[in-house]
């Protein structure tokens, strides 16, 4: 239970989560001014009010000890410190007894600095500490801000993010009424189909697994040992499937943190999926994973980890075999990780929520276990299963091209994220199709690797996986071209956007929005023409989106619709590009949240959550000028007869409206 506290507090970190609760009250409240001393030099007068009973620590103590401390920015050096008020001292058990220097009630510091040059503003913040009995708190941040004024004066500014009525209207729109459309076509319908596909796609992952070198040795030595150590042969049936079911619980139980996650921040695995640092944390975990297959060096889990789990497996009963299930687990890592990394991923990035990654991990548990529960029963069919050998070492190795595959899409996810420019969609298929080219080489003997035994005869089977991998590489090459056959519709959503191209604006392209990230022009402009908005919620790293995109909208029936009938809005709730100062604010969210709108992503990603109660990608809105709902909301909609007939009700609807 420690390790998934560490690990959900861990992405929490990353993802910058905080819960929603109440937060604690201020122990001090501060107010602050400032006094031109000189030329360029002023005295920050920054005076606090503690409450009763509580003992503000000074800026005296050192920094291995409870204390106070001032920061400025850039704008300004901080040349000294003094403290006005009651300052105590006294000896500290809470501390060893160390001499604590504190204030009661009030306390008034008076920071010197020097301005760095022209400078219009300057920001800081008071990090204290504070301590009643034995309860401690801090470093609490208090942001401060003044502005030179025209006469070099610095005046009081308001610090942080701040409320703002106006800025809260353009993300929560009263006019629309998510409960009444003017017609009720549409809505969610395909969420279960996808949890049924990624159920299936966990599967795969599963059975995959199952043929790499960790996992299949384990099946055979497993069911014997559970077959001859049981006196009779029902009871080796049930210690297997019992085995295999406790296989099944351990890669679900995983999933959970991201249920605690999600109820932090409605947010948040859109967030998982896209944050930039993640992304390139996979990037880094999947490439040493794919070298790790290659054969420079073996993962492997701490011994002391391992050593503790095996050795709760010698209890007896349903908690031995419980820790039996558990070892296989952890000892399987090296080859599962990067499987159980792709569908994680996968999972995250599309609409759905923590369940998705749930029924996933489901699906990939359930085909690890299987074989442990059907061989137990039927234990004659072991003789029929291939034994080890070279051909798991060559799994590995085609394992680790597909890794170096994947490491490029989380690659690709924070460079579109972050405009980098980087991993342009032809760089993204140039990667692949010398990967699928090199898996085919080395399945024909024509690249060996040291751990690699000589290879005599090429079996049938290579020569099926060989020509498998050599027309699905072939099918990618035209994706470098600049022609019409770039859009490879069987992939669509793993490479870049057909307009993030090397070629720039001669690429090939499909429907393309009439306004990026900006709503208000969008809407300007469909009360100019007086035409329904077609609002789409998209994300750089939405998979799902590309193929709407790229596989739905190009569709002769859906084309005509968007181009001649709507006013096309692409809002990518992803965008990690800064908003300008001035239209950065706090927002209080329907459900008391404060939350910071900092980037183009924030803005749009809160829009849709508070006006539709719906955080998944692609969501697709139709609205009329006035701004009401003319139909219920849809997500991914592959069939593109499906798509237009709800783009026809919507534009029905908007003619009945009017």
């Amino acid at each position: 239970m420690k390790h998934l506290l560490a690990f959900i507090m861990l992405i929490a970190a990353v993802l910058g989560v905080k819960a929603q609760e109440q937060p604690a009250p201020a122990v001090a409240k501060w107010e602050y001014t400032a006094e031109k001393k000189g030329e360029q030099e002023y005295i920050l007068h920054l005076n606090g009010t503690v409450e009763k009973g509580w003992k503000l620590f000074s800026t005296t103590m050192k920094d291995d000890e409870p204390n106070t401390r001032v920061v400025v920015d850039s704008a300004a050096t901080l040349t000294g410190i003094t403290e006005e008020g009651s300052l105590k001292k006294a000896p500290e058990p809470l501390f060893d007894n160390i001499e604590i220097k504190y204030f009661e009630d009030k306390v008034s510091l008076l920071v010197t600095v020097k301005l760095n040059g022209a400078v219009k503003k300057l920001e800081g913040a008071v990090n204290y500490m504070a301590l009643k009995g034995e309860e401690v708190t801090g470093p609490e941040e208090v942001k401060f801000k003044f502005n030179l004024d025209a006469s070099g004066n610095l005046v009081t500014a308001a610090a942080g993010l701040q409320e703002s009525a106006t800025a809260g209207q353009s993300l929560k729109r009263t006019t629309i009424d998510i409960e009444h459309p003017v017609s009720n076509c549409g809505g969610q319908e395909n969420t279960k189909k996808s949890l049924w596909g990624l159920f299936l796609l966990g599967m795969i992952g599963g059975f995959v697994a199952l043929l790499t070198p960790c996992v299949f040795p384990m099946i055979p030595l497993t069911v014997s040992f559970f077959t001859k150590k049981s006196q009779e042969r029902k009871t080796g049936v049930i210690n297997a499937s019992l085995y295999g079911f406790f296989i099944f619980l351990i890669y679900v139980l995983l999933s959970l943190p991201f249920h605690f996650l999600d109820s932090l921040d409605p947010e948040i695995l859109n967030n998982v999926s896209t944050n930039v640092w993640l992304n390139l944390i996979f990037f880094v975990i999947f490439i040493v994973f794919a070298l790790s297959f290659f054969g420079l060096f073996e993962i492997t889990l701490p011994s002391s980890l391992a050593s503790k789990v095996d050795a709760k497996t010698s209890v007896g009963g349903i908690i031995g075999i419980f820790f039996m299930a558990l070892t296989l687990a952890l000892v399987s890592f090296s080859c599962t990780g990067p499987i159980l990394g792709s569908l994680l991923a996968g999972s995250l990035s599309t609409d759905g929520g923590a369940m998705q990654l749930t029924v996933g991990m489901g699906g990939f548990g359930l085909a690890l276990a299987l074989p442990f529960a059907v061989f137990a029963m039927f234990p004659n069919m072991l003789k029929s299963l291939p034994k080890s050998g070279g051909w798991l070492t060559s799994v590995k190795v085609v394992l680790g091209f597909i890794e170096v595959a994947m490491a490029v899409k989380f690659l690709s996810n924070a460079d579109l994220v972050k405009h980098w420019g980087l991993v342009k969609r032809e760089i993204f298929f140039a990667v692949w199709i010398i990967c699928g080219f090199l898996i085919v080489l080395y399945l024909l003997g024509k690249i060996r690797f040291p751990h690699d035994s000589p290879l005599k005869k090429i079996s049938t089977p290579r020569w099926v996986l060989a020509l498998i991998f050599l027309a699905m590489t072939l099918y990618l090459v035209p994706g470098v071209t600049n022609t019409k056959y770039a859009n490879r519709s069987l992939i669509s959503g793993f490479p870049p956007p057909l307009s993030y191209s090397i070629y720039g604006d001669d690429a090939a392209k499909g429907v393309e929005a009439n306004v990026v990230n900006d709503y208000e022009a969008a809407l300007k402009l469909a009360k100019e023409q007086n035409k329904p908005l077609l609002l789409d919620f998209t994300g750089w790293a939405c998979v799902n989106c590309r193929k709407m995109e790229e596989n739905v909208w190009p569709k002769e029936e859906v084309k005509v619709l968007i181009e001649k009938e709507y006013i096309l809005v692409s809002l990518y709730v992803d965008d990690r590009k800064l908003l300008p100062e001035d239209q950065q604010f706090l927002f209080t969210t329907n459900t008391g949240r404060k939350k910071e709108i900092k980037t183009i992503g924030d803005k749009f990603a809160t829009m849709q959550t508070e006006n539709f109660v719906n955080n998944s990608q692609p969501f697709y809105v139709l609205i009329s000028p006035d701004e009401k709902l003319l139909t219920r909301p849809v997500g991914y909609t592959p069939v593109a007869k499906e798509y237009a007939a709800w783009l026809q009700c919507g534009l029905d609807a908007f003619k009945k409206s009017k």
